[in-house]
């Protein structure tokens, strides 16, 4: 059982180090999206909070809080196993934390491979659909921002877990829809040709 437990631990902790280790692989490719300040300003992933320049330097807080995270499991892991306290509980305890962390880097930006979201890419043709919904005074997010009230927020529906965020503008959501249609379109046109060609 303790075999079967460590090789879990392994396998969920690996995914999210492999995670980590590709947002920060996307983030060198050339963002298409939000490139402008107005763009970056426009855009919000925490609703109280400016959206920060999709680079290293400016995502160095949530990187570092991120990677000590990771560094912190894996020393209570090894802490655990010297101690002899490593139950399922304990290991559950550990990976706990990683659950609510997908937006601690305060990142959302369109790369041509995907979409960047706090410490998540998605790619292109991982994207179901995309809906904006507006902040209207029945919205769970109306009154948290002034500048996020009246604006909308996107639901990009994946395989997975879905991505939001918040658009403040009525020019901005125009062209995140233009550019999600696009990006879309050809992603479903290669998914198509690769069916053909197997």
């Amino acid at each position: 059982m303790r075999i079967l437990l460590d090789i879990v631990f392994f396998i969920i902790l690996g995914y999210f180090c492999s995670r980590f280790a590709q947002v920060l692989l996307k983030m060198r490719q050339k963002i298409i999206f939000p490139v402008t300040n107005e763009e970056v300003t426009s855009i919000r992933k925490h609703l109280d909070k400016v959206l920060d320049v999709p680079t290293y330097s400016k995502q160095k807080v949530g990187i570092i809080i991120y990677f000590v995270m990771l560094l912190f499991v894996v020393v209570v892991y090894f802490l655990g196993v010297y101690f002899d306290v490593f139950t399922f509980s304990f290991s559950f305890l550990l990976i706990l934390p990683f659950t609510y962390s997908f937006d601690v880097l305060n990142l959302f930006a369109f790369t041509e491979d995907g979409v960047l979201s706090g410490v998540r890419f998605i790619k292109w043709n991982k994207i179901k659909s995309f809906q904006f919904i507006p902040i209207e005074v029945n919205h769970k997010f109306y009154v948290f921002s002034k500048e996020a009230n009246h604006g909308y927020e996107l639901k990009m529906t994946t395989t997975g877990i879905p991505i939001r965020c918040v658009v403040t503008s009525e020019e901005m959501k125009e062209r995140v829809k233009i550019l999600l249609g696009t990006y879309l379109k050809d992603s479903s046109k290669n998914v198509q040709k690769g069916r053909i060609a197997e």
